[in-house]
């Protein structure tokens, strides 16, 4: 695979993560008004499937964050080394509560997704804003990003989407009956 097509196909896979987070949160909301609507049915597919979501999502961009570093070469500024250590962890962690079907995990995520969304969103503040400093050192500065698809996506904007996509499925999951109890 070459940078172009890996940047419009994290770029793509962000632009779905950010427009179902957008989706899930304004199903929601409406589903509080109008409980028996298709908003409410909206989530209520999406609610025993939320972690599986959400631990794809953090996997996919662990990985894409890994590929952008190691294979291309990528040095990561210090944003983007905080914004790695909200979601890391998130990887291992979702797999492990979707397999059990745990979601109390989402009192421990969400703040820690919220902690790396508002990284991120100063991160993609400063890359359209470069008179705006955050400049983090002259060989790897925060403010220029290492690539721009469609004249708005970047690194920092994808992570954004990312932890957004995860508190909005986080946010819906809930713990789900099992045949057999995997708690134990």
């Amino acid at each position: 695979m070459t940078v172009e097509t890996a940047n419009i196909f994290f770029s793509l896979l962000s632009l779905m993560a950010g427009v179902g987070a957008v989706v899930i949160v304004a199903a929601t909301l409406v589903a509080r008004r109008q409980p028996a609507g298709a908003a409410a049915s909206l989530v209520d597919q999406v609610r025993p499937i939320a972690l599986w979501l959400a631990f794809v999502i953090a996997a996919v961009a662990t990985v894409g964050s890994l590929y952008y570093s190691e294979s291309v070469g990528y040095t990561p500024c210090r944003y983007c080394w905080f914004q790695r250590i909200a979601m890391y962890p998130q990887a291992l962690i979702l797999g492990i509560a979707a397999f059990r079907r745990d979601a109390t995990v989402k009192l421990y995520l969400i703040p820690l997704s919220i902690i790396g969304g508002l990284i991120s969103a100063y991160h993609y503040y400063i890359e359209r804003n470069p008179e705006a400093g955050g400049s983090c050192s002259v060989s790897v500065p925060c403010n220029v990003p290492w690539f721009e698809q469609w004249g708005f996506v970047t690194l920092a904007f994808m992570a954004l989407t990312g932890f957004a996509a995860i508190i909005a499925l986080l946010s819906v999951a809930d713990r789900q009956p099992h045949d057999q109890d995997v708690s134990a």
